[in-house]
């Protein structure tokens, strides 16, 4: 959670105001104290398909690297 001092957040309130996403928070100090939390009302981002596309690289075709995983993910991969 980031924070700033209230001199800080004074001289950016708009600024500050714009970056925060819905449900994010903004810690606001005074004397190196916390003392406030600047929160932006709305509602939440709602997941669209394909937002992740290109994050994840899968460098191999095989199964071989999933078995760490067999635990984790369904009975239909177990090998």
């Amino acid at each position: 959670m980031p924070t700033l001092s209230i001199a800080e957040v004074q001289a950016r309130l708009p600024e500050l105001i714009d970056q925060l996403q819905p449900g994010e928070e903004l810690v606001i100090t005074r004397n190196d104290q916390p003392v406030a939390k600047l929160a932006v009302q709305g509602a939440r981002s709602v997941p669209v398909p394909g937002w992740g596309q290109g994050m994840v690289i899968i460098h191999t075709e095989d199964d071989e690297h999933l078995r760490d995983f067999a635990e984790y993910m369904p009975r239909t991969f177990h090998s």
